[in-house]
């Protein structure tokens, strides 16, 4: 079974289906690409998947090993290069909750899980990944 269904919707524009639970993802192609950069971009939505991605595992992973993940938050920045024009970093940095302390055997597991997530593993060598996890205590 297909994962998911894309039509061109013209204007530069896709319209992506996920097939098992038919949610909708619209892109748009970025400004600064001919486009009207009124949804994410297909490469906004490669560094978006990357943050959700390492969030999930470090989840599944507080999960396993009986910790409090919190309500972590991320802030993802996705850098273009021009020639050829791909991504080239991504930088996500990770804010941890204040209300939770957590040990430093805790810390290595959850960044181990994020560094080892799938789509970070996915991800050419050449895209850099700058991660920062902004501990609170």
């Amino acid at each position: 079974m297909a994962t998911a269904e894309t039509v061109y919707l013209g204007d530069l524009r896709t319209k992506a289906k996920h097939v098992q639970s038919k949610t909708a993802i619209i892109t748009d192609a970025p400004i600064d690409n001919q486009g009207k950069g009124e949804a994410f971009s297909p490469t906004d939505l490669l560094a978006a998947s990357l943050t959700s991605c390492m969030l999930t595992i470090m989840g599944i992973s507080a999960n396993a090993h009986h910790i409090d993940l919190g309500a972590v938050t991320a802030e993802t920045t996705k850098v273009m290069q021009a020639n050829p024009r791909k991504v080239s970093e991504i930088h996500v940095v990770l804010n941890f909750p204040s209300d939770i302390s957590y040990t430093d055997q805790q810390k290595l597991i959850l960044q181990k899980a994020a560094e080892t997530c799938p789509v970070y593993l996915s991800l050419h060598p050449d895209i850099n990944k700058v991660l920062t996890f902004n501990w609170s205590s």
